[in-house]
C-alpha cells in the first residue's frame, strides 16, 4: 500500500512538471583574436556560420527553468593578415546545461528570459593538411578536434503563439578558450585566450 502511495505521489508531481521541446536555427559570429610576431600582425578566428540544434526543457519554479541544449555550428577556420586570408573547414558541436530566469507569461503572450549555463563544445577542424599554407608565418592549420569548457550566457523573448507552442528569439554567447589545438601558433606567435561565439538564432517550442 505504501508502496502504490509513493508510486502516485511521484506520478502527480511528474505531471505537475511543465516541459518543453523545441529546435532552433540561427547564424554564430566569432570575434577573430590578434597574432603578434615577428611577421607582424594577423587575426585568428572562425568564419561565420549556420548553428541549429535542439533542447528539452523543465519549468522547475515559477520563474526558474532549466534546459539541456545540444547545438551544432558550421565553424571554417580564417587567418587574415592585410589583404590576404587562408581557411581551413571546421565545425563544432555544444553540449550545455542551462538555468531559464524568466517573467511571467500569465496576462502576456510574451516571456523574457536570462539564460547562464555551462557544458563542452567539441572543436573539429576537417580541412585537407597541405604541404604549404598561406599565412604560415603566423599559424597552421590542423586537422584534429579538441574539447573544451564552455560558458553559455545570453537573453531572449519567447512568443504564445497557440496554448502549448511557441516562438523564441535569443542571442546567445558560447564563451571557450581559443583552440589552439586547430589554429596552432607558428614559433614566435603569440595569442590566445578567452573566445566569444555569439548566435543570434530563432526556434519553435512546445510545451507539454
Amino acid at each position: 500500500m505504501k508502496t502504490t502511495l509513493l508510486i502516485l505521489a511521484g506520478s502527480i508531481v511528474c505531471f505537475g512538471q511543465h516541459w518543453e521541446i523545441g529546435a532552433n536555427a540561427g547564424m554564430g559570429f566569432v570575434p577573430g583574436k590578434t597574432i603578434t610576431s615577428g611577421a607582424g600582425q594577423a587575426t585568428a578566428g572562425f568564419q561565420p556560420g549556420v548553428s541549429f540544434g535542439g533542447f528539452v526543457g523543465q519549468n522547475l519554479y515559477r520563474h526558474l527553468s532549466g534546459e539541456v541544449r545540444y547545438g551544432f555550428m558550421q565553424s571554417n577556420l580564417r587567418l587574415k593578415s592585410g589583404g590576404e586570408t587562408a581557411t581551413f573547414s571546421g565545425n563544432s558541436h555544444v553540449v550545455h546545461y542551462d538555468m531559464v530566469l524568466h517573467t511571467s507569461r500569465e496576462g502576456s503572450h510574451a516571456q523574457y528570459y536570462l539564460i547562464g549555463g555551462g557544458g563542452m563544445r567539441i572543436f573539429r577542424g576537417t580541412g585537407t593538411e597541405t604541404a604549404y599554407q598561406p599565412l604560415s608565418q603566423f599559424a597552421y592549420f590542423t586537422k584534429t578536434q579538441t574539447v573544451k569548457p564552455m560558458a553559455s550566457a545570453g537573453a531572449g523573448v519567447k512568443f504564445s503563439l497557440t496554448p502549448h507552442v511557441r516562438l523564441r528569439t535569443e542571442i546567445r554567447d558560447y564563451m571557450t578558450m581559443f583552440p589552439k589545438e586547430l589554429i596552432t601558433p607558428a614559433p614566435g606567435a603569440k595569442f590566445g585566450g578567452l573566445l566569444h561565439n555569439l548566435v543570434p538564432m530563432i526556434g519553435i517550442s512546445f510545451e507539454y
